[in-house]
């Protein structure tokens, strides 16, 4: 059986803007792939899709859901229809997520140093104050190079119109970017040799630019500076990713155990002695890196680390308090960072937001609930959000008591309609929604951004959560010449 035929089941929502169709007709930069995908049959397309499962199993590619009574580990759900963009979309994404990484950057620069933007009443003190993620043993501290946010991953959305909007910014230790290789792979073995003929960019290049960047930081004068992974552990959501990338960049994969501090300097414990560590790519929070300064129960983190770090004798990435420049609150101030900082118009669109501290936007949310997202501050994985146009009565209400008792936690956002791709699930091709999230690498030369990322599919049919833990999966993303 041919899929000739295979738009005709393909209904995506007039209001909501399908990546694949415009008015019943592909479009061009998904024309080489479905012309492909034509003439396959859906015995040859199942029989892919099984393999790819088959393949993400043997291969351990699984993501952790704490509270599912399910277990542990589950396979991440992978999409073989691939989500693509064009060169030109690309271009105006890559500058606007330079722009905005620029902007936080001097942010975070300035909150923890001069903190102009707050003295010219930019951006509110008591909302940098009441930040739980704003560290105050990081005032004063000069980091390398002034840079604070190496890695970030930008969730963008893409409107009904078309438009680009930045969703959230994850500057802290955003993980994805093993997802977005692993997805690349896959797709080289179920459709070998199409990559070419669409000219797609390549993102294998990442280990390498990051490994590069990690490298930069290192304060000695030596020619091979030691750079090592700091994980949580085994039980950690995203240790395969952690083994992924410190295989792929041949740094040592580590944890707190492996680590000690002497004379404020960070060594590896390793069979021939003790080995200076020069750089540490952290994937462990800010509160569990050092139980002598943030939480005594760690043990995690490395006695001793905080001071190593101060002293500059060696280098944290990314940056100790960047969770104050991607709380939820602070998000609705970046287009005005980068005006103050930059002098600059944003490039990319952000979705308007209200602070439930402010009486007049929390009536305003609660009397339009039905076309509203209720999310925490410093909230994750989709866990704890209200999506009003689908809650109960009841949910809105015991919502609004928990809003009510601490509003400064909670951000509201009108619901966006996110763009549509075409998956294919149970034989059919079908849309669902998605969101992007880019890798932006920020090193002393500047910000590189591989031409791609995670695009998260909410795998569910008409919802809007794509993360993995609330039944999402991912696709692979072609970027083009």
């Amino acid at each position: 059986m041919q899929l000739a035929n295979f738009l005709a089941d393909y209904n995506s929502k007039p209001t909501v803007w399908d990546e694949m169709c415009l008015n019943g007709d592909i479009r061009q930069h998904y024309q080489v792939f479905f012309e492909h995908f034509r003439q396959s049959s859906s015995e040859e397309i199942g029989k892919k899709d099984e393999l790819a499962k088959k393949l993400f199993m043997s291969q351990g590619i699984t993501f952790t859901v704490y509270n599912d009574g399910e277990g542990i580990e589950k396979i991440f759900p992978f999409d073989l229809i691939p989500r693509i963009i064009t060169g030109s979309e690309w271009d105006h994404i890559e500058a606007g997520i330079k722009q905005r990484l620029k902007a936080l950057n001097i942010f975070l620069q300035d909150v923890y140093h001069s903190q102009f933007i707050i003295k010219d009443g930019i951006v509110p003190a008591s909302l940098i104050n009441s930040c739980p993620n704003f560290v105050r043993e990081m005032v004063g501290v000069d980091v390398p190079f002034g840079i604070y946010t190496h890695i970030a991953g930008i969730d963008l959305i893409r409107d009904s119109d078309g438009s680009f909007y930045v969703l959230e910014d994850n500057l802290r230790t955003p993980s994805g970017v093993s997802y977005m290789l692993e997805n690349r792979n896959m797709t080289y073995r179920i459709f070998p040799g199409l990559m070419p003929k669409n000219s797609v960019r390549s993102v294998k290049d990442y280990p390498d630019l990051l490994l590069k960047n990690l490298l930069s930081l290192s304060n000695r004068q030596k020619s091979d500076p030691t750079v090592v992974l700091l994980t949580p552990g085994i039980y950690n959501s995203a240790y395969f990713e952690h083994t992924t990338l410190a295989r792929l960049m041949g740094i040592e994969l580590v944890e707190g155990r492996d680590l000690v501090v002497d004379n404020a300097k960070v060594f590896m414990k390793t069979t021939a002695g003790l080995k200076q560590v020069d750089v540490i790519y952290r994937r462990v929070d800010d509160e569990y890196l050092d139980p002598l300064v943030f939480n005594p129960d760690s043990i995690l983190g490395v006695s001793g680390l905080y001071h190593a770090y101060r002293k500059g004798n060696v280098a944290i990435v990314n940056a100790l308090g960047n969770g104050v420049a991607d709380d939820k609150a602070i998000y609705p101030f970046v287009p005005q960072m980068i005006k103050y900082y930059l002098n600059e118009d944003p490039i990319l669109k952000t979705v308007p937001t209200y602070s439930m501290d402010d009486p007049e936007h929390f009536e305003h949310v609660f009397g339009n609930i039905n076309k509203m997202v209720i999310k925490k501050t410093n909230g994750s994985g989709g866990y704890g959000m209200l999506m009003g146009h689908s809650a109960t009565e009841k949910q809105v209400a015991e919502y609004r008591v928990e809003v009510v008792n601490d509003p400064r936690q909670f951000i509201a956002q009108p619901i966006i309609s996110l763009s549509s791709v075409p998956c294919y699930i149970n034989g059919k091709i079908q849309p669902r929604h998605v969101d992007l999230r880019p890798f932006a690498l920020y090193g002393p030369q500047g910000v590189e951004i591989v031409p791609g990322g995670l695009t998260r599919v909410a795998l569910r049919e008409g919802s809007l959560v794509v993360n993995s833990s609330q039944g999402g999966g991912s696709k692979d993303t072609w970027v083009l010449m």
